[in-house]
């Protein structure tokens, strides 16, 4: 399942947000990906994420793939539009 995400934060994501990012892909079985540009990191991997420049109004693609990949969507997106 992939969902494309605008994400609308108030700031950029630093290490905080990024930390509790992971934490938050770490409670689902599925495989998580985020997809930006040309990178495809592993959403349950700290440096992964930091690598990202994830910043509001930036897109994402959500990629997840496994017995809750439709929860781990609605969790990932919510955190990011919130």
């Amino acid at each position: 399942m992939k969902k494309n995400v605008v994400i609308q934060m108030s700031n950029s994501m630093e290490a905080t947000p990024i930390a509790h990012l992971v934490q938050l892909a770490n409670q689902f079985n599925s495989k998580v990906y985020f997809e930006m540009d040309t990178k495809k990191v592993n959403a349950k991997s700290i440096m992964g994420m930091m690598s990202l420049v994830l910043t509001s109004g930036s897109t994402v693609t959500i990629d997840a793939e496994g017995e809750d990949e439709e929860k781990a969507v609605v969790e990932l997106e919510r955190f990011l539009t919130e």
